[in-house]
């Protein structure tokens, strides 16, 4: 009965990274792209931080979102010395904290 539920779980996180990618995605097969890996792990991020406010003494999950945190911290990172205009994009529309910077400056 276990098995049953990871696998719809992980159908339905299938669906959820389908979606993601054609919203984020440059054409309908990227998955590598800087917005799609900051869309995906911004997902996670925030399934992992609910998982953390009912589990607090899960230490390795806390490892985990501390690492997909960092690695998301890098490719904003890699993106907006790329490209602002994709950065500021993805930064607004993932309603992340570096989107307040760019509201002040449109004021």
């Amino acid at each position: 009965m276990g098995n049953k539920f990871i696998k719809l779980n992980k159908m339905i996180e299938k669906e959820k990274k389908v979606k993601i990618i054609k919203k984020y995605g440059i054409h309908d097969s990227d998955t590598g792209s800087s917005e799609v890996q900051i869309a995906i792990l911004t997902k996670r991020i925030k399934e992992l931080t609910d998982h953390l406010k009912t589990h607090k003494k899960d230490n390795h999950s806390r490892r985990g979102l501390l690492q997909m945190v960092s690695k998301r911290k890098k490719l904003l990172k890699f993106l907006k010395e790329r490209d602002l205009g994709r950065y500021e994009k993805v930064v607004k529309s993932l309603k992340l904290k570096a989107a307040k910077a760019f509201e002040k400056k449109g004021e």
